[in-house]
Formats: structure tokens, sequence, C-alpha cells
């Protein structure tokens, strides 16, 4: 079953206009900063927040819908959901944690948790179904909170920022798990987050939201290839810009030029990593490359093994460059510096993005 949301709401001065569509076994990520409307998108498919226009569906069964009067209690949508808190009753063994669900649902007491046990021992945490949460670390935590959303058989599950609480190790091994446990899931998962990386590891797809709207919709290549906005070009490490293009050259948003390659004429956006740079003390002359800007230091930073320098030239760019070259060329902020790059490292496409609210 497919899980689609077409809908909008309002709450306050915030409003959320989207449509957004999970198919079964799609990990949908739905990335955006904070106030762009992820987890009110989350308690709509939840049942937390009606919507006042609209439909929410899961597959044939409408649940959600203004129009037509209906709206179905969260605790009969047949969702798993995940929080980035975990949420397990306090009082309850982790056993019963995890046979509550089916339990809810009528299942014998024996059965439900013969089905917890197994779902604890695939998860990895079968030896603690005796301990109590407050027992737990927070990985073995959101495995439990996991194996509870899991035991229920959902229709869909609905991730809320699953690894936002776990310590750098932890995130990354409860990451790689998380990750296996998703694709042998059949049904849709909408995973809420901030984190780019997650997104890119756990998705099979991605839905950026900003300001209430979906700006980008597409494949983890495609977003982290040709970011749409500032936003997710900051997300993915990209220098994006704007213009007009005509004969191979794009005058930009702003001011400057860039030669590139293959571009169609009309506005286009284009990206640049920052690695494409090649940063020179001197003004170069008599080089391959077709892009040439002068500019000024501004900033030089530690980003694992490289230096990542902000330079001001008609636009602000971001350059890698490594620590021996910041040492050879006596980098410093301040400093004058020419910057080029080759039109085949620079990719410039049509600025189509799509209508805002819509995402299929």
């Amino acid at each position: 079953m497919s899980l689609v949301v077409d809908g909008r709401v309002r709450r306050g001065e915030f409003e959320l206009d989207a449509a957004i569509t999970a198919a079964p076994r799609e990990v949908l990520a739905v990335l955006g900063p904070n106030g762009a409307g992820k987890s009110t998108l989350l308690r709509i498919v939840a049942g937390l927040l009606a919507l006042d226009s609209g439909t929410v569906r899961l597959g044939d069964r409408v649940l959600d819908d203004r129009a037509d009067d209906v709206f179905v209690e969260p605790q009969q949508r047949a969702l798993g959901v995940v929080f980035q808190d975990h949420r397990l009753f306090p009082h309850l063994r982790v056993l019963d944690n995890v046979a509550f669900g089916p339990r809810s649902r009528g299942v014998p007491r024996a059965a439900a948790r013969a089905g917890a046990r197994t779902w604890l021992d695939r998860l990895g945490v079968g030896e603690f179904a005796g301990r109590r949460p407050r027992e737990l670390s927070g990985g073995q935590a959101q495995r439990v909170a996991l194996a509870r959303a899991l035991a229920c058989d959902p229709a869909a599950l609905l991730l809320d920022e699953p690894l936002a609480a776990l310590d750098v190790q932890t995130r990354a091994e409860v990451q790689g798990e998380l990750r296996e446990h998703l694709r042998a899931y059949g049904g849709p998962t909408l995973l809420i987050t901030h984190d780019p990386v997650e997104a890119l590891l756990l998705a099979t797809r991605i839905v950026v939201l900003e300001h209430g709207e979906v700006v980008q919709h597409g494949t983890p290549a495609e977003i982290s290839s040709r970011p749409a906005t500032r936003y997710v070009a900051q997300l993915v490490g990209m220098n994006l810009y704007r213009g007009t293009a005509l004969a191979g050259v794009v005058d930009l948003d702003g001011g400057g030029r860039l030669a590139v390659s293959d571009v169609p004429d009309g506005r286009v956006l284009v990206a640049v990593r920052p690695s494409a740079f090649t940063v020179h003390g001197e003004e170069p002359h008599s080089i391959s490359a077709r892009i040439v800007w002068r500019g000024v230091l501004r900033v030089l930073a530690p980003l694992g093994d490289r230096i990542r320098l902000t330079v001001e030239a008609d636009q602000s760019v971001l350059v890698d460059v490594t620590a021996s070259a910041v040492a050879e060329l006596g980098l410093a902020p301040g400093a004058t510096i020419w910057l080029t790059a080759k039109a085949t490292d620079v990719a410039a496409y049509p600025d189509t993005t799509a209508r805002p609210g819509v995402a299929r």
C-alpha cells in the first residue's frame, strides 16, 4: 500500500502545503531546516493533526478527508511510529513494551509476547527482554522502540528523527542496522530528519521541505548532484548559483560569469563542488581553465583532512584545498587570490523548480 498525503494545514502563521507519495518498500526521507514543516507532516500522517483541506490515504483507505468528513483516529491507522526519544513505557519491561501493540489489538498475551521476543531477537536486543527502559543504553532503547513499532505489523512506518538522540558511535551502528531492516520492510516508510547524511544513507527517495513547501524531490543521487536551493546545496556541500545562460556562458544573478559545457539557454542553476576549484596566489595565464575568478579570502576552517576556504569574489565561493596548499601559497584571511575551474567541472541545469508544494 502506498502512503499519499495531498493537503494543507495552517497553524498560527505557519502553513504547510504539500503533496507526497511513499510507495511500498520505499523509504521516503523528508529533509528540511527547523520550522520547515517536517514534524507537522508527520503529525498529519500519524493522526495527531487534522488537515484543513485535502486527503491522507494509505492504500485504498482514506485516513483524513475534510471534504467528506473522514478522520481516522491515530490508534486505528495501523501505523508504526518511532520517536527520537523512544517513548518506551517506563513501568513495563522491554518484552511487554514490544508486546503492547499486539495486546492492544486483542492478540493473546502468550502470542503477543512470543512475537515480541522474535522482534527483539531480530534487532539484537533479545537479552534485554526482562529489563526496564531506564536500564538500557540509547542505542538499545532505540532498537527496542523499532521492535515495538514493527511488532504491530504496521501498514506504514513513521520514523521521527530516530537517531538524533544517539551519540556519534552508537548512531553509526544503529544506522547500518536500521538500513537493513528498512530494506526488508514491505510497507512505505516516512523518515523525518534534518541530517543529510542520514537521508542519503537510508532513503530511496528524498523530499526537501522549506517554509512549508516542497522545494525539491528525487533520489539521493539526484538531490546531491543537482541541488535546487541554497539550503540543499549547503547540505550536500556544493556551491549553487542562479543565472541566465546564452551560448555556453552563464551570467550569474548578483554578478559574475561562468563558462559551462552543454548548458541550455535560459534560466539555469549552476552547481560547483568546492574541490573543483584550484587556488592561485597570482593571476594565472595560459591555462586550460575557462573559469577564472579573482576574490578575497575571508575564512579558513578545517574540514576533515581538507581546509575549507570562504572566498568573496563576484559570488561567495566555498573552496576545499589541502593543508599543504595553504602553507605553500601562504594563504591567510584578507589575501587576494584567483580561483580557476574547468567548464567540465561545473554542472548547469534548467531552473525548473517544481510547483511549490508538489512532489510525486
